[in-house]
């Protein structure tokens, strides 16, 4: 059997009998990248604060690194490096002050760790500058590297891309992949920026209102996330008479403005364009596409009048 850092059974939280999580089961693999999408108010932080240890659930069952006593879960969080919402910084004191400071709260000793970790997440630089001057990229990879101080197995990070830029993103990204990749680090990400979870994750947990409605593997993923040809013409309903007769599919769908997804000819559409030129179409645009994880997402939780 595989091993797991996290398993949570039927969890339930509610606030003045309002439910905030609902019969939650959910299960977080060694080795795991786990990507956690939901709309803002889903049950995300929530779900990570009972995780950490900041709130009570008020029913069902958690495993952490295999333990279910509560006292061994508490002595098995020490395992656990967190960033919730935001990392809490003292924005007048410099990079290497932040970091010393959290090493003597957490007790952990020598300061070897701080330079390793600040050399990891790429801050060595500026480890003498004020927070406050720094970009909030900068900010936010000094927050994982404050977390990853007591060299953590399995890492929690809530909406660690938020309100960066695509740089601090994509510098982020990396991040995650080089600790994952180079350290063995498990790691549960939440977010609601769906398409960045993407190139990140490996495994998906999608949450809407309170309820895990799917888990999911990137592969799985990939399959549903299907390749399509995107066609634009003049007139699609002519247009799809022809593929189904000149090209023998009716594996496509018709869309508004007169778009056509067709799921065969993935790698010849270059022949779709000849077929469709040669019975006298005017074709606008025709180009490989795939539907995204915000597509994916939309359809799982009901359509695009839920998300």
């Amino acid at each position: 059997m595989d091993s797991f850092v996290l398993k949570i059974n039927k969890l339930t939280k509610k606030y003045k009998n309002i439910s905030v999580l609902n019969n939650i089961s959910m299960t977080v693999k060694k080795g795991q990248i786990y990507g956690l999408i939901g709309l803002n108010g889903a049950g995300k932080s929530t779900l990570i604060k009972i995780i950490t240890g900041l709130i009570e659930k008020n029913s069902g069952s958690m495993e952490l690194f295999c333990e279910h006593e509560a006292l061994k879960i508490e002595n098995s969080r020490r395992r656990i490096g967190a960033i919730i919402e935001s990392p809490a910084l003292y924005e007048n004191r410099t990079v290497y002050e932040n970091m010393h400071m959290d090493r003597i709260q957490k007790g952990i000793p020598g300061k070897a760790c701080i330079e390793k970790w600040l050399c990891i997440v790429g801050l060595m630089d500026v480890q003498y500058k004020k927070v406050k001057t720094l970009s909030l990229g900068s900010k936010q990879r000094l927050g994982i590297a404050m977390a990853l101080l007591g060299e953590p197995e399995f890492l929690i990070l809530d909406e660690p891309i938020n309100g960066l830029d695509p740089i601090g993103i994509i510098e982020i990204r990396e991040l995650l992949k080089k600790l994952n990749v180079e350290y063995g680090m498990t790691i549960l990400i939440s977010s609601h920026i769906l398409e960045e979870l993407y190139h990140i994750a490996n495994y998906y947990g999608i949450i809407h209102k309170g309820r895990l409605i799917e888990e999911i593997t990137a592969d799985e993923l990939n399959e549903r996330c299907k390749k399509f040809i995107h066609i634009k013409v003049d007139n699609a309903s002519k247009v799809a008479v022809i593929i189904e007769k000149k090209l023998k599919t009716s594996n496509f769908n018709i869309l508004s403005d007169n778009i056509i997804k067709l799921y065969d000819y993935i790698d010849d559409s270059g022949k779709v364009t000849e077929v469709l030129v040669k019975e006298g179409i005017i074709v606008e645009q025709i180009m490989p596409m795939r539907e995204n994880l915000e597509t994916y997402f939309a359809k799982v939780i009901g359509g695009l009048q839920n998300a």
